[in-house]
């Protein structure tokens, strides 16, 4: 299965993220994705002024685990939850400060406090979307409880590691789990709380109440540990607490991370092509020469001539054939693969190409679900939309997935981050003036924005299943506005 999900990641970057869940009993599994992007023929975005080189520049990607998948409730419940998973560890490298046992502590922590991430932003967005109105007073209530019970059961543990064995930079380790664990929570919380602000009418309501409650006990704890928090009127404190908050995530999350190691696709049969071609145009030169030293004779004024005529169409037979093998036939070859391992273990790989196509190339389905209005189809017959193909392929293996870890693992996510600041640079000027008429029949001059459409297709294919996105991006030279995910086909759109 895959999952996408598209937002904006930055002024000028909009973040794709591609889940690639695998069969539990299926070996090999394989994936497709292909995302056709139509761009406008005004931002003159075209082969010859955005090359290969241009478009993997502003591709960011970063692959890794997917966070095992816990409620919350669950994360200190059960007999193998992660909670008791992380005292074990705990009560190991106490009483064997071992290196193995040490990485399996800090390994404990940092997984722990990536679920506790992914599941506290998930019922977050679950309360967030709740459509029930008379459940997200209870909803919020039992989130709190939960993490009440879980702060608690964590900071608890804190006492089996504080012992003589266990030196002070390892048990920073746990400190960051702490710090890390109670931002989030802090974060989550003021979320929740602005979120009831603008939906709920109640000054005081129960759940109001309960999260205010729960953002001073976190904030009076960190300062009690001398944790520092955020302050009003204190800009530069907050940049140095959004800096520390940066660092703890990275520090908490690489544990998911895998390792990439790309490398061009293709190069052994691409060198045999060329090598083919070289060969062509050798067999035609040398044809050419044998045939007229045998009509003419060696030293001839016509050999000499056949000679030097051979030569040239032998450098443009290569030429021709350099260009037919490496382009036309490398069509079905990608421009990188990328191994995926962690710790040595090879998960799979990932295959990536792109490449400008014209229309008649791209499919029906695609040109139908891209559904262009009738102004821009009859704008389009001479300014006709760009349209870039970037085509992906993944391969897992299940069975080294499931030597990552304690915790069961059903895929990766493969979060890509493309900047479009090279696609703002020949726009207009994102203000344009407007006018419109007062009450008393005054000119009242406005401002306009001036906005361009990205539209991206995209096309997922796993084993027998097929699907399509259509997203939206809405940016102008200033960056992008918003991200509208369009995936009806009957939604006509410019």
């Amino acid at each position: 299965m895959i999952d996408d999900q598209v937002k904006i990641h930055n002024k000028f970057s909009v973040e794709l993220k591609l889940g690639f869940t695998t069969r539990r009993k299926q070996k090999r599994n394989d994936f497709v994705v292909n995302t056709w992007i139509f761009i406008p023929n005004s931002l003159d975005i075209n082969p010859y002024t955005y090359e290969k080189k241009d478009f993997y520049k502003d591709l960011k990607s970063n692959i890794r685990l997917i966070t095992p998948v816990y409620l919350l409730r669950d994360i200190i419940q059960d007999s193998n939850s992660p909670i008791n998973l992380l005292e074990t560890a705990l009560n190991t490298v106490a009483s064997d400060p071992s290196r193995t046992n040490i990485n399996k502590y800090e390994y404990h922590i940092k997984m722990f406090v990536s679920i506790v991430k992914s599941a506290i932003r998930n019922e977050t967005n679950h309360i967030l979307t709740n459509k029930i109105d008379e459940d997200k007073d209870l909803l919020i209530d039992t989130f709190v409880s939960n993490i009440r019970k879980l702060t608690s059961s964590y900071r608890d543990l804190r006492r089996i590691i504080n012992v003589p064995t266990i030196e002070t930079n390892l048990l920073n380790f746990y400190h960051f789990g702490d710090i890390f664990m109670s931002n989030l929570i802090e974060q989550h919380a003021f979320i929740l709380l602005d979120n009831l602000s603008h939906t709920d009418k109640r000054k005081q309501s129960p759940a109001r109440n309960l999260l205010i409650k729960l953002i001073k006990i976190e904030r009076g704890y960190k300062t009690s540990k001398d944790i520092p928090i955020t302050e009003n009127q204190k800009a530069k404190k907050n940049r140095e607490l959004v800096y520390q908050f940066n660092l703890l995530k990275k520090y908490a999350e690489n544990v998911l991370f895998l390792t990439a190691r790309r490398k061009k696709d293709g190069i052994l049969k691409e060198q045999i092509f060329l090598s083919l071609a070289a060969g062509i145009s050798m067999v035609f030169a040398t044809a050419i020469a044998f045939s007229f030293q045998k009509t003419y004779g060696n030293f001839t004024m016509p050999f000499f001539v056949a000679l030097v005529v051979s030569y040239m169409l032998k450098d443009r037979i290569k030429e021709l054939g350099r260009y037919y093998f490496a382009h036309k036939l490398g069509k079905s070859y990608f421009d990188h693969k990328t191994h995926i391992a962690l710790n040595n273990n090879n998960i799979g790989w990932s295959k990536e190409a792109v490449d400008f196509i014209p229309e008649k190339n791209t499919p029906e389905e695609v040109i139908r679900i891209r559904n262009r209005s009738p102004i821009l189809e009859a704008d389009n017959r001479n300014n006709n939309e760009k349209i870039l193909l970037y085509r992906k392929r993944v391969r897992l293996n299940r069975r080294n997935l499931d030597k990552c870890g304690v915790y069961q693992v059903t895929g990766i996510h493969d979060i890509l981050r493309f900047n479009v600041f090279n696609f703002t640079q020949k726009m207009d000027n994102p203000e344009v003036p407007l006018y419109s008429l007062g009450q008393n029949n005054e000119v009242i001059r406005l401002k306009g924005e001036k906005i361009y459409y990205l539209n991206l297709i995209m096309q997922f294919r796993f084993e027998e299943q097929l699907e399509y996105r259509r997203y939206r991006l809405v940016l102008n030279r200033s960056g992008i506005k918003q991200v509208e995910s369009l995936h009806k086909p009957d939604l006509q759109a410019f």
